[in-house]
């Protein structure tokens, strides 16, 4: 056991913890978005699917236990996730030579920034996607609450709240870029190949993904989805 959690603590088992964990928030992220696009089957095919969300598990689990369980989980990946991406940026900073240093320390305190506060929009995204259509507290259509493509299309028809979700997009995409095309670099794997194709991989998995989740606002707001 010390051995393990040893390891765990070591460079590698943070760079193995990190990879795991972003792994993990980046399939959920990916059919997240799938599971939303039944929106376009409309509201029946769309509320079933947000029932089964809450009574998979079942008979095992009771209403939501596995939903919750889920989110409990997702939780503890984002937390690891960003301890040892923390953890891992003092210890590649402090390795690096001073002539190093100095010649790449603005393009690396740019990046430092843009993910730091890039991150803090993501994280206040989630939030408020929360409190929007998983909790139902803020922006809930007075005569059908329980129906979740009701919240929605309610929440997107007001032109303001549709742009925060689109323009949220544009951080999410790029921490999508960055998570998977820094995967296969934070776990050393530096063949030809990958570093050929991880660059093209990474951008049109965060094109897919924003491009998914943008087109349900448009869509109602545009009267495609009502």
């Amino acid at each position: 056991m010390r051995r393990a959690l040893k390891l765990l603590d070591s460079t590698v088992g943070k760079k193995l913890l990190m990879a795991l964990s972003g792994f993990a928030l980046l399939g959920f992220v990916f059919f997240h978005m799938l599971g939303n696009l039944k929106i376009y089957q409309g509201a029946d095919k769309y509320d079933a699917y947000a029932e089964f969300l809450e009574v998979m598990g079942a008979p095992i689990l009771g209403s939501h236990q596995a939903l919750w369980l889920a989110r409990l989980a997702l939780l503890i990946a984002v937390a690891v996730h960003i301890r040892c991406a923390a953890s891992l940026t003092r210890l590649s900073r402090g390795a690096r030579p001073v002539n190093y240093r100095k010649d790449n320390d603005l393009a690396f305190s740019y990046a430092s920034r843009t993910m730091r506060w890039g991150g803090l929009i993501v994280l206040a995204f989630i939030v408020y996607h929360l409190l929007h259509l998983t909790l139902g507290v803020v922006h809930m259509p007075a005569d059908d609450e329980h129906s979740v493509y009701a919240r929605v299309v309610f929440g997107f028809r007001q032109w303001p709240i549709a742009l925060a979700y689109v323009f949220a997009m544009i951080p999410l995409s790029l921490h999508l870029y960055h998570g998977v095309w820094s995967m296969t670099q934070t776990l050393g794997i530096e063949t030809p190949w990958v570093v050929r194709c991880r660059r093209p991989v990474a951008a049109g998995f965060a094109i897919i993904v924003a491009t998914g989740n943008i087109s349900i606002p448009l869509a109602v707001l545009t009267g495609l989805v009502r």
